[in-house]
């Protein structure tokens, strides 16, 4: 989500490496010294997390290191976090926590056996802290095994202030008005929309906005539990309402091959890098941590956005995803992932991340002051007093064969929508078989 997802989802070099060597992006941290409580002791932390999130990342296990003392390693999975996690445990070789950014793929990991209960003391935080929709996502059967650390806000277009201004346009209402704004936009000189098609996972956040605002949250709810099929109409509907966009050659930086050969950073890119090419980017709140850390953007001035706009006079959709911290039975420290995941559940742990930027936290008790900009601390204000009418992200809580495997299942199947939207029927009948195949599975 994430997916995540809400994420910078580029496999790393040290996918290839056991998850017991060398970490990606460096080598172990440790605070050194024998006063502290984990002293000695290693933690390894697997992760989809790349780039300028796992560079934020570190700076959390850096604070862990300080305060108790183990050494802490991270590595990246990249996108197929399932397959590569259920690897490592069948060699023999698993990570004490994973970063875990689909509903769906942990729930599998539960139901295969591979998940310890998160401590009481953990649960307690949890309690205290988060909305109750967030301990039901983490758990499975009553138990919880995840703690959501990271958040995403997936409602939210970002755009260039200038590019906008240079056209003459607003932040739009409704998606049509989008789609005219978007006219205007290229009319003016840049394409209108950055779409990371290379990526799958960003095409199946377009579709559960539109769907979500469109067909309304019971179905929504329905959709995402398959108990309505993916070749109902309103599935239909909201693929042809994609289609207006996808199709449309002056709306896409690049054309729809453009679109399918930019990933999530390229598309942050083309509308924030030195020599942009869009005006407008659709995807979490994340990208603002892309802007500020890799184009050094200052956020609510060179960068901003506005919240999806609502599609056919639905309401406007509120998606969210995230990243959930979970114990592995089979890995080699249970001390200190159970520390570790107590650390998580703190307002202390989220507000390290909080200050680098691009990151929001669920957890209702961090000082909203932590965020290092307006635009954050008001989308983290919007996430969190959304409470439990949060949507969290629909692929993400599909099985990972159908939402959150690449190459097959419904990112593949998106992108090849993308390529080729004219008969949105035979993609919501492939969907449905790909659906059906995954749940049964």
């Amino acid at each position: 989500m994430m997916r995540r997802r809400s994420t910078l989802l580029t496999t790393c070099t040290a996918l290839a490496l056991a998850l017991g060597a060398t970490a990606c992006g460096g080598g172990p941290v440790s605070a050194g010294g024998g006063d502290k409580p984990l002293s000695g002791q290693s933690l390894t932390v697997a992760g989809v997390w790349s780039g300028s999130e796992q560079k934020n990342f570190q700076k959390v296990l850096d604070a862990f290191t300080e305060k108790t003392g183990a050494t802490t390693q991270f590595v990246s999975t990249g996108d197929n976090v399932s397959t590569v996690v259920g690897s490592k445990i069948e060699g023999g070789n698993a990570p004490d926590v994973v970063m875990v950014p689909q509903v769906g793929v942990l729930q599998q990991f539960a139901e295969q056996g591979w998940l310890k209960p998160l401590s009481k003391t953990t649960e307690r935080s949890v309690d205290a802290g988060y909305a109750k929709v967030w301990k039901e996502y983490g758990s499975v059967d009553g138990t919880l095994y995840g703690l959501y650390f990271k958040a995403a806000h997936k409602s939210t277009v970002w755009y260039s202030p200038d590019a906008l201004n240079q056209a003459g346009v607003k932040p739009p209402a409704t998606y049509d008005e989008m789609l005219k704004a978007g006219h205007t936009v290229s009319d003016s000189g840049l394409a209108a929309f950055s779409v990371a098609g290379q990526d799958g996972w960003t095409l199946t956040d377009w579709f559960e906005n539109i769907y979500l605002s469109q067909a309304g949250p019971e179905k929504y709810d329905a959709l995402a539990a398959h108990s309505v099929k993916w070749t109902d109409a309103s599935v239909v509907r909201a693929l042809t309402t994609l289609g207006k966009l996808v199709k449309d050659k002056r709306l896409l930086a690049g054309g729809q091959k453009g679109a399918l050969n930019t990933d999530f950073p390229g598309s942050v890119e083309k509308v924030f890098g030195p020599e942009p090419v869009a005006g407008m980017v659709y995807e979490g709140d994340f990208v603002a941590g892309v802007a500020k850390d890799q184009f050094g953007k200052t956020i609510g001035r060179d960068a901003n956005f506005f919240p999806f706009p609502a599609v056919d006079g639905g309401e406007a959709p509120v998606v969210s995803g995230g990243d959930a911290a979970v114990m592995l039975k089979d890995g080699k420290n249970q001390k200190a992932a159970t520390r570790f995941l107590e650390y998580l559940a703190t307002p202390e742990a989220a507000a390290v991340w909080a200050g680098a930027g691009g990151f929001l936290s669920p957890n209702k008790k961090l000082d909203l002051a932590s965020y290092g900009d307006d635009v954050t601390r008001a989308t983290a204000k919007s996430l969190v007093g959304a409470g439990d009418s949060v949507r969290f992200d629909m692929s993400d809580q599909a099985p990972a064969a159908f939402g959150g495997t690449k190459g097959t299942g419904e990112w593949k199947l998106l992108q090849d929508f993308l390529r080729d939207p004219s008969d949105p029927a035979a993609t919501a009948a492939g969907l449905e078989a790909a659906a059906a195949k995954a749940y049964r599975g």
